[in-house]
């Protein structure tokens, strides 16, 4: 008990700051959430396109979280930044020949929040070696599902949605009226 008493009395502002930033996250979480989920509504997307972006935006906010923690328990910076290189310089050697991984994850945030197309969308991507006709079966973090006039089925990854020009042939008519 003495102890518990003593850590309390050297850690109390510590303490306190780790609560308030606790809840200044919590909330920030919240109110994303509830913009990203009334966005999604707003533009009619997919839950499940919401929910992944929720996802990484919970995911930026832990590392915020980790972030400010060690600055306020006072860990000393030297060695973070060390063993943060260190991880980093690992993850970037695996990731350098999968860096189009992480330009289709961003690609897909980017289409989230600006994307004119939506599933059941028929488009044409206007690429010149390899010209498509297809529907929008899918929107994932990676690529879009897209399917002929054959029924066949591709996946297109999304940074290449960015990069070739896209026409929408037909719209997908969901039963809901527009006024």
């Amino acid at each position: 008990m003495e102890t518990f008493k003593l850590f309390i009395s050297n850690y109390l502002t510590q303490i306190i700051q780790t609560g308030i930033l606790i809840l200044v996250l919590g909330v920030l979480k919240f109110l994303l959430k509830n913009i990203v989920k009334r966005f999604g509504k707003l533009t009619d997307l997919l839950e499940n396109r919401t929910r992944l972006i929720i996802k990484y935006i919970n995911f930026l906010l832990t590392l915020v979280l980790l972030l400010i923690l060690l600055l306020i328990w006072g860990v000393d910076f030297g060695e973070v930044i060390i063993l943060f290189s260190s991880v980093f310089a690992i993850i970037g050697v695996a990731l350098f020949a999968q860096w189009s991984i992480l330009s289709n994850i961003t690609s897909g945030i980017i289409l989230f929040f600006t994307f004119p197309y939506k599933i059941g969308d028929r488009i044409r991507i206007h690429d010149k070696d390899f010209p498509m006709d297809v529907t929008i079966l899918d929107i994932k973090a990676f690529y879009l599902l897209l399917e002929d006039a054959e029924g066949e089925w591709t996946t297109y990854p999304n940074n290449m949605m960015l990069q070739k020009g896209v026409s929408i042939l037909k719209k997908y008519d969901d039963g809901k009226s527009e006024l």
